[in-house]
């Protein structure tokens, strides 16, 4: 699901050239079907400079969220953080500085993950995050499918809309729209769980043919949103 011809070509290139057999799992879907809803806070939004500080990744097992086994982990960056990124997720650099390095982290978050495809809000961000330390550490790119819950909420509310409809693709959109509970933004385990409820009630609509209701207004008048 969502994987682009460029993924598939990289994930063949990495795979033959995987030195480490002990990551060879990671290249093949997981036998089970579960997937891994997945965010990370980070000392600010550039993924070639900043660092992540806290990861959380929550196994979804068909419609059971696994909140029990969730992986969670404070990281003490090496990056400076930056004043636009605390104020969004209110970690600060003496709040994270007892956290372990990425390098002690990284293993236990690959063998949680495994083959699974990872799920998420804006999951390209976060993949590219946790890929820039895999490729420096074991060399490859996490081969994993990405399935970004936007997408999916896209092709159920707006897949057949008409030209000119106003297009809300924002977290409190679609939360709002499957009625979600309201959990404290910009906190790794919150985010990556309300993901997975995205994911769970997004999938099974999918499944059963159903869509999203959009409101009955003017929306060409009223311009496009991006």
């Amino acid at each position: 699901m969502f994987e682009t011809v460029l993924h598939r070509i990289r994930r063949a290139i990495d795979r033959r050239r995987l030195k480490d057999p002990r990551w060879l799992p990671m290249f093949d879907d997981d036998p089970a079907g579960e997937v891994v809803s997945i965010d990370c806070e980070t000392t600010g939004f550039d993924t070639k400079k900043d660092d992540i500080i806290y990861v959380s990744a929550i196994r979804v097992a068909g419609s059971r969220i696994l909140t029990s086994s969730a992986y969670n982990a404070v990281v003490r960056p090496s990056a400076e953080m930056r004043a636009e990124a605390i104020r969004i997720h209110q970690l600060r650099a003496v709040d994270v500085e007892k956290g372990r390095s990425m390098k002690e982290v990284l293993p236990e978050l690959l063998d949680f993950i495994g083959g699974r495809p990872i799920v998420g809000y804006w999951i390209d961000y976060d993949a590219a995050m946790i890929d820039r330390y895999v490729k420096e550490t074991h060399g490859f790119r996490l081969p994993n499918r990405r399935i970004e819950v936007s997408k999916l909420y896209y092709e159920l509310k707006y897949g057949r809309a008409p030209q000119g409809t106003v297009v809300d693709l924002s977290f409190n959109a679609i939360a709002r729209d499957l009625g979600l509970r309201e959990l404290p933004a910009h906190d790794a385990f919150n985010d990556a769980l309300s993901a997975a409820e995205m994911y769970v009630q997004l999938t099974d609509m999918q499944a059963r043919g159903r869509t999203i209701a959009r409101e009955q207004r003017d929306d060409a008048s009223a311009g496009i949103a991006h």
